[in-house]
């Protein structure tokens, strides 16, 4: 009986212990939570910086300031405050422990991020007469349909049928072809052209090309 009483005490005490730790550690929090508003400006003429960022370094929150450079987000003091937005210099604030009430105002100023580029000199054409002659003595690189119309011509179609391989669809239609001309002579002896007019124009025009030279 007396271990049951003893355990019974024990148990108490221990409830009302982490009972007083929750409400010491919730009201800890609660007086440590702080409502952080102001306005980011630029440094030198003091112009409102609109959607600039307001982010809370290492808590993955944040906000933006709206049209006239205005936000307002609830923070917990220590917390790290980052202010940027393009075209100028990140800046970062502290909340302090030892701040007196929930409410905590700043203006934020930022200053310009300049980027420096190499220097460029842009000189005019001397005269007219010497821009109209760089104009039209300019060598300028071929587009695309003045390749196309080039390809076209007959020796340079030779010239890429003789050097070029054939793509997939050529050799298809040739390997399609050559079945299709031995299963329609199947059990019977080909035709041959030696009598054909027309195989012997194609012939003499293939020599007059010069398409049986030896190549080297």
């Amino acid at each position: 009986m007396k271990k049951l009483l003893l355990l019974a005490i024990v148990f108490v005490v221990g409830t009302a212990a982490k009972a007083q730790m929750f409400n010491n550690t919730t009201a800890a929090t609660s007086d440590s939570v702080v409502q952080l508003y102001g306005v980011v400006m630029t440094s030198d003429s003091l112009k409102a910086l609109s959607e600039a960022s307001v982010v809370v370094v290492g808590k993955g929150r944040g906000t933006i300031t709206n049209s006239q450079g205005v936000f307002s987000i609830a923070v917990v003091k220590g917390d790290q405050i980052e202010f940027s937005t393009v075209g100028y210099k990140s800046k970062a604030i502290s909340i302090p422990y030892s701040l007196e009430g929930r409410e905590y105002s700043v203006i934020q100023l930022l200053v310009d991020d300049t980027a420096y580029l190499p220097g460029t000199i842009i000189k005019p054409r001397p005269s007219p007469a010497q821009f109209a002659r760089d104009f039209v003595n300019a060598d300028m690189p071929f587009d695309q349909y003045e390749i196309a119309r080039q390809n076209t011509e007959e020796s340079k179609r030779r010239i890429l049928l003789s050097t070029l391989p054939a793509d997939g669809q050529e050799a298809v239609m040739r390997t399609l072809k050559s079945a299709g001309n031995k299963a329609y002579y199947a059990g019977q002896t080909p035709p041959m052209n030696i009598m054909n007019p027309f195989a012997w124009g194609e012939f003499i025009k293939a020599w007059k090309r010069g398409d049986f030279k030896k190549k080297k």
